[in-house]
């Protein structure tokens, strides 16, 4: 099987080793990789805000870089989101436009569903020894319906305990824009979500989108709390 590379903006900004654990787990598997250079930002920051036209720009260009890949993963189920739901409605009122959108949209996949449900995969013969808490992100859930994927691939890791976290399938507040205009709003709903994860016991909290986990990062962090945050990815490339 072939699938070309979204690696998102947050990812090659911020956290570059989510990628390359990407790449380590699905080259495992047999996966043959590529990575379109030209690609940049999908267009969801400009969208969210509601600048549709520049937005509409960027969806072209993403849907000219990618039309021919046999697949599409990311590791961001909000960017996942932002083409398999949001391109097609960007595009609804061209008609081929909006064909070529629902096209790449039943392509693309966020990485835990495209090992679940298009590889068939539930074990990569990964390992680590953590007290786990997973933080259900937004889009992932919601826009998605990604319910179990991720859970079922971290069960399957060993050494790993996964320990209940009160509100898991609730927002952290970060929304991207949401949490630069509306910060108070946002840190009072971070605040919840870190309380949670201090009653859980957990050693780790793990994500899908790294939005949510650079926002709960930074909220562990000035809280002085110890416990570490990883993508998805990082704990499948464990051995």
């Amino acid at each position: 099987m072939k699938a070309s590379l979204f690696i998102t903006c947050l990812v090659d900004q911020f956290c570059p080793q989510v990628g390359v654990s990407m790449v380590t787990v699905l080259r495992k598997l047999g996966v043959e990789l590529d990575f379109p250079a030209a690609q940049t930002c999908c267009g969801q920051p400009a969208f969210n805000s509601g600048f549709q036209t520049e937005a509409r720009e960027l969806a072209r260009r993403f849907i000219d870089i990618f039309e021919k890949s046999e697949h599409i993963v990311t590791p961001s189920g909000s960017c996942a989101s932002m083409v398999k739901v949001f391109y097609p409605e960007l595009f609804k009122d061209d008609s081929a436009m909006h064909e070529r959108a629902r096209a790449l949209a039943s392509r693309t996949h966020e990485f835990s569903e495209f090992l679940v449900n298009v590889l068939g995969v539930e074990d990569v013969g990964a390992a680590l020894e953590a007290r786990v808490a997973l933080h259900q992100s937004c889009h992932l859930l919601r826009e998605l319906n990604v319910r179990t994927e991720t859970r079922r691939l971290l069960e399957n890791v060993r050494g790993i305990e996964m320990v209940e976290l009160d509100g898991s399938e609730l927002c952290c507040g970060f929304g991207g824009l949401f949490s630069i205009k509306y910060p108070h709003i946002s840190g009072g709903i971070l605040e919840e979500k870190i309380d949670c994860i201090k009653k859980s016991g957990a050693d780790t909290v793990v994500a899908s989108d790294a939005g949510c986990l650079m926002h709960i990062a930074g909220g562990l962090s000035r809280q002085n709390v110890g416990v570490k945050t990883m993508h998805i990815a990082e704990v499948l490339a464990k051995e």
